[in-house]
């Protein structure tokens, strides 16, 4: 064959091929697959919850001058510190948004109603009794970070109120008369609480519950101190004010573990990268 020939063949046969090539490419361009996201789901909404859990109170105390004693009111015994422990429910609701991807901000109010009960002790007197923390209840917000999707860890903080007994004070001395010597009013403490805790879709344990969560929570609360004035029983030649107070400075901290519903749960999902 010519070899002007073979050439002329060589590149017809490469430019048909080329075209085709290019047709080809032309009706099924090249894309890149997208990236594949973890969807997360809109916490944004209201929820309610409730549960139980322990908790314990410390509180600074000592005893003090007061009405019908005249003069400045004067420390009759240095601070010592006193304590309890028990158990508690709890109830509340909130509303929660959901920004920026993972953050989630929230609003919430609850109460705590128990048996959490220690000692008031006065060692000026040598007497003492039971005191409880009846009820508080706090008001307060929050903020928490989407560990995962279904996965809130978050910290808290806010005003919180309490509800203490008063208290039938006996001797604490062997020997010492018997019955209720004096006693102490009940009172009600206002201060501030702040903790944390986790928020989970049960899910997370293969229970298929839509909007049902669980969270568990740590918190500390603070209180002013107040002064109880003690008044004396009848049996022991009252009712009188002994002219003494036992002071009281309670700081309470708490553990517990509730259910969530989540109104809005099984909603429309939003696109987050994880």
């Amino acid at each position: 064959m010519d070899m002007k020939k073979l050439v002329l063949a060589l590149t017809a046969v490469a430019a048909f091929t080329g075209s085709a090539s290019a047709a080809d490419l032309g009706a099924r361009p090249y894309t890149k697959a997208p990236v594949a996201v973890a969807p997360m789901y809109n916490w944004t909404g209201f929820y309610i919850f409730g549960g139980a859990g322990g908790g314990l109170w410390n509180a600074d105390s000592n005893v003090q001058t007061s009405p019908p004693t005249v003069g400045p009111v004067t420390a009759l015994t240095r601070d010592q510190r006193l304590g309890g422990s028990g158990w508690f429910g709890t109830v509340g609701i909130g509303y929660d948004w959901q920004f920026s991807g993972r953050w989630v901000a929230g609003i919430f109010a609850d109460g705590q109603f128990g048996d959490i009960r220690g000692s008031l002790s006065d060692p000026f007197f040598g007497t003492e009794g039971r005191e409880k923390l009846r009820t508080s209840y706090a008001a307060g917000a929050r903020i928490g970070y989407l560990v995962a999707p279904n996965v809130l860890s978050y910290v808290n903080a806010g005003y919180s109120g309490s509800e203490w007994s008063g208290t039938s004070q006996t001797t604490i001395f062997v020997g010492g008369p018997a019955g209720t010597i004096t006693t102490t009013p009940s009172f009600r403490r206002d201060g501030w609480f702040i903790g944390g805790g986790v928020e989970n879709n049960l899910d997370i344990f293969g229970i298929s519950a839509p909007g049902w969560f669980m969270k568990t929570e740590y918190r500390s609360a603070f209180y002013d101190r107040i002064s109880l004035p003690e008044t004396i029983t009848p049996a022991f030649g009252g009712p009188v004010l002994s002219g003494t107070a036992v002071t009281f400075k309670p700081w309470t901290q708490t553990i517990s573990t509730s259910l969530v519903y989540r109104f809005n749960w099984g909603g429309a999902p939003i696109a987050a990268k994880y």
